[in-house]
């Protein structure tokens, strides 16, 4: 919780408890709900003019992994997938970031099919660690992108709480 010395007291559906302090982010939106390079330009932009992005170390050749939140891009993803996606909307994706070595791909399935989800595949991410330092080299983890389905064909904010976990509807005082 951030610290509440500005936040009003709970009131109706608002609790400050709520309250998250976030460090040096940056809006560009449309609502058009067009997608274009325009808005990718202006929000890589905005991200390398914020002066702070997050946590920064002492090596001053790695980013901080500070990036940009866009649509799922699924024509991207049908292309360049070897395994079958459902049709655009219908299937949730995220990066994990697995310390080398580990085998954490059949814990994750077994979670997923608990959550009422399917995995539907994974796909390993390409990589450039050329501008690294020593420092971000020697803790990297391996990225691999995972794809996951509802089981019962879920889309639309259904898809977004199996995938995100159950989500507690807010309660009125």
């Amino acid at each position: 919780m951030a610290l509440s010395l500005n936040y009003p007291t709970p009131q109706g559906l608002y609790d400050p408890a709520n309250e998250h302090d976030a460090c040096g982010v940056a809006m560009v939106a449309t609502l058009k709900k067009i997608a274009t390079h325009e808005i990718v330009a202006k929000a890589l932009d905005a991200l390398r003019n914020l002066e702070h992005r997050g946590a920064s170390g002492a090596e001053p050749d790695s980013g901080d992994g500070a990036g940009i939140l866009i649509r799922v891009p699924d024509a991207f993803y049908q292309d360049v997938t070897d395994f079958s996606l459902p049709a655009a909307g219908s299937y949730a994706t995220g990066i994990a970031f697995i310390a080398p070595g580990a085998d954490v791909k059949d814990a994750i399935a077994t979670i997923a099919t608990e959550e009422g989800l399917n995995v539907l595949g994974w796909r390993a991410l390409p990589i450039n660690s050329q501008s690294l330092g020593k420092t971000a080299l020697s803790v990297m983890p391996h990225f691999e992108q995972l794809f996951i389905s509802g089981k019962n064909g879920e889309t639309g904010i259904a898809l977004d709480r199996l995938a995100f976990g159950s989500v507690n509807e807010p309660s009125i005082h």
